[in-house]
């Protein structure tokens, strides 16, 4: 049977290798998956059940429901000033990540290039891949924080660069970046004629930095594809609801693609974000406040390791640590630890080639698995 070429191109990612190795463990400290181990609010949980009671199992319009649609432009007003018709510039998906997927086919021909600045989610890449484009992938430098770099991104724009992607807070950094990077990132995109394709998942756990998004510059919206979801704001990852806010020439395409690849996204899971947009902020802020507990602990703990460090993230749940000075490269150092003291993390390379010498934990876990996991690291390391 012949095989696609692209899927040659297409490989799981580590985070998803160590996470299904990981289950061979009986006793695993699983730091792998960016999924909240918090419940979905049981306000959310009773609409979708009462949704499923009464029959809301039906197909949707294939951009969501128009209710839901409303409330989604109801929201991006409330955030930024910034009106989106809900008719026609939004359209509901399984998940951010088929958001993603459907704005980089509405965007892009064969060959066009996507600026990914690095370090990066690994999807970016792939998805860029899987639609015919050339991922341009900028480093940054981690000796200043892994700050977003300007210079670099203005390097490589070329006359096939068609979009940008980013997301702040980041994944696997915990970076947000600030006023004058975005600022920056902005005016190229202007400059250009790039559409930035803005990813803002994390934008509810930020602790003690101001969080600046790019709908707040002015004209944003025609330069923009804004995407978001209700996965890390509510511990809502398996109901698979995300969103896209454009102009109407790319949402009217994505709506189409969306017909042609899975009709709608689960209406039950719909009727659960009318919910989750009806909550006050108490249990994001809650969550938000349990997940900064999670990763002061764990900072504390790691940097009493010798040969490990780390810094505080600025948002996420996410903890970069770096491991260099144990000489070990970062895939080989999360299968070792795995296997010797059932621990799994994800390593640096994932995310790009500077992230190289660095792990990703994710907070995700209750704090006495945190703190047990990092009893395990230091055992690991004291091996060495």
């Amino acid at each position: 049977m012949k095989i696609s070429k692209i899927t040659d191109l297409i490989q799981p990612s580590h985070t998803r290798q160590l996470y299904n190795r990981a289950k061979e463990y009986s006793d695993v400290i699983d730091f792998t998956l960016g999924d909240p181990d918090f419940d979905t609010p049981s306000y959310v949980k009773n609409f979708a059940i009462q949704a499923i009671i009464r029959n809301k199992t039906k197909y949707s319009a294939n951009a969501g429901l128009l209710e839901l649609r409303h409330e989604i432009a109801a929201n991006i007003k409330d955030d930024y000033k910034v009106e989106y018709s809900a008719n026609d510039e939004i359209i509901v998906t399984v998940g951010a990540m088929e958001a993603l997927y459907l704005s980089l086919m509405s965007i892009l021909d064969a060959n066009d290039e996507v600026i990914i600045p690095a370090p990066y989610w690994i999807n970016y890449e792939q998805m860029t891949l899987m639609c015919g484009g050339v991922p341009v992938i900028v480093d940054s430098n981690p000796e200043n924080g892994f700050a977003l770099n300007i210079d670099g991104i203005r390097s490589v724009i070329s006359d096939k660069t068609v979009a940008i992607i980013i997301n702040s807070p980041n994944n696997p950094t915990g970076n947000v970046y600030d006023y004058d990077s975005i600022s920056e990132l902005y005016k190229l995109a202007v400059e250009n004629n790039i559409v930035i394709i803005w990813d803002e998942c994390y934008k509810t756990i930020v602790y003690d930095d101001e969080f600046v998004s790019v709908l707040d510059f002015p004209d944003a919206k025609e330069h923009i594809i804004y995407i978001n979801s209700c996965s890390k704001k509510l511990a809502m990852t398996g109901y698979r609801l995300g969103y896209m806010a454009a102009p109407n020439e790319v949402i009217s395409l994505a709506t189409i693609l969306q017909e042609n690849i899975v009709a709608c996204a689960s209406l039950p899971s719909q009727y659960a974000a009318l919910a989750a947009f009806d909550l006050d902020d108490r249990f994001t802020m809650e969550m938000k406040d349990g997940f900064e507990h999670r990763i002061d602990t764990f900072v504390t703990e790691v940097n009493k390791v010798k040969k490990l460090k780390c810094n505080k993230p600025q948002g996420t749940f996410y903890v970069l640590v770096d491991i260099r000075q144990t000489g070990i490269n970062s895939e080989d150092f999360a299968y070792r630890l795995l296997e010797s003291e059932h621990v799994a993390v994800v390593p640096g390379i994932t995310y790009g080639k500077c992230c190289e010498g660095f792990i990703r934990i994710a907070c995700t876990i209750d704090e006495d698995k945190i703190i047990e996991g990092t009893r395990r690291i230091r055992r690991f390391i004291d091996s060495l």
